[in-house]
């Protein structure tokens, strides 16, 4: 088995000292133009890969970040996670992805983790509203940007969706195409996302009643077992509203294995706009939300602060969500 090349290899190739070479890794203003090149093409030609853990140690923390979200398999995070990704790759940073699964528990796990692999900072959907675990990590030093849940304190940034005002307009669609009766199927009502959707939901109702189904997970699985609880009962509504996609798309089998025609007995629609919505055999109109944008802003500002922590100016930004109308509603 070959020795890994070292520093010292590298020096040798290029004719210069190993704290030169090390200058080249570190602080490659102090080197010449000349030397420079010299020095990485000696790398290059060795296959030289520096020791990450050395430069972590001298400047206390990685050129990585976390990124902990509630559900890994809903494609909504997927799309969120391919930009920050992005953004990172950018500006030089890996991203290691943790998922909580909606689990406080879980959750502070994988923070410790991160925090223990010294990530300049950390991008979350947190599981619940209780703050203690992101001041830990601030008092670490670990910068932190919640995603798809808004800030409520000014030296926090924060990006997300305006979901009160998703619910609002899923359900005026609905409205306006004559629905009379309208039924919410929800995640856990614990979930700041899906409370969100139903108070805006309630305001569009202007206090006629919304019949609520909350259900233990936002799966497909979850919206078929939704629309057999409802068949079973003989009291279908006149429009459906789902508080995602995958709920929607569940509840879209359902119903149609039922023999339940969706829009002309029922109406359907779901919220995210991810890509199997527009796919489904009923196309499902959903509330769009900008996924990748998400991603995208929440990293560029997560590193702004890591960077430049003296000029850096916290932001609370709330994107407003877009009605997309296909099959399932017309």
């Amino acid at each position: 088995m070959h020795s890994p090349v070292g520093i010292r290899d590298v020096a040798e190739r290029a004719g210069v000292s190993p704290g030169t070479v090390s200058n080249v890794l570190n602080r490659p203003e102090k080197v010449s133009a000349a030397t420079r090149a010299k020095v990485e093409e000696a790398v290059r030609e060795l296959g030289f890969v520096r020791h990450g853990s050395a430069s972590t140690l001298r400047a206390g923390h990685s050129k990585t970040i976390g990124l902990s979200v509630i559900d890994i398999g809903n494609p909504f995070f997927t799309d969120v996670t391919a930009g920050v990704e992005e953004v990172a790759s950018e500006l030089g940073y890996a991203v290691i992805l943790s998922n909580s699964a909606g689990s406080r528990t879980k959750e502070e796990r994988n923070l410790l983790v991160l925090a223990e692999q010294r990530v300049r900072g950390v991008l979350i959907t947190p599981s619940d509203e209780d703050p203690t675990r992101l001041d830990r990590l601030r008092d670490r030093g670990i910068r932190v940007v919640l995603v798809d849940h808004p800030a409520h304190r000014a030296d926090q940034c924060s990006v997300a969706v305006n979901d009160i005002v998703g619910g609002t307009t899923a359900v005026s669609h609905l409205l306006s195409g004559g629905a009379e009766s309208i039924a919410y199927v929800t995640g856990p009502l614990t979930i700041r996302q899906c409370i969100d959707r139903r108070v805006g939901a309630e305001r569009a109702l202007g206090g006629a009643p919304l019949r609520v189904i909350e259900m233990a997970a936002m799966t497909p699985r979850a919206g078929q077992q939704a629309a057999a609880k409802m068949i079973a009962e003989g009291d279908l509504p006149d429009a459906i509203f789902c508080a995602n996609d995958l709920l929607a798309l569940g509840m879209l089998r359902g119903l149609t294995h039922a023999g339940v025609r969706v829009p002309d007995d029922v109406a359907l629609i779901g919220y995210d706009d991810i890509d199997f919505a527009a796919a489904s055999a009923v196309s499902l109109s959903s509330i769009r939300q900008p996924t990748h944008q998400l991603g995208r802003v929440a990293t560029e500002l997560l590193l702004d602060e890591c960077d430049h922590p003296d000029t850096h100016a916290h932001q609370q930004i709330m994107f407003q969500p877009e009605l997309v109308i296909r099959e399932s509603t017309r």
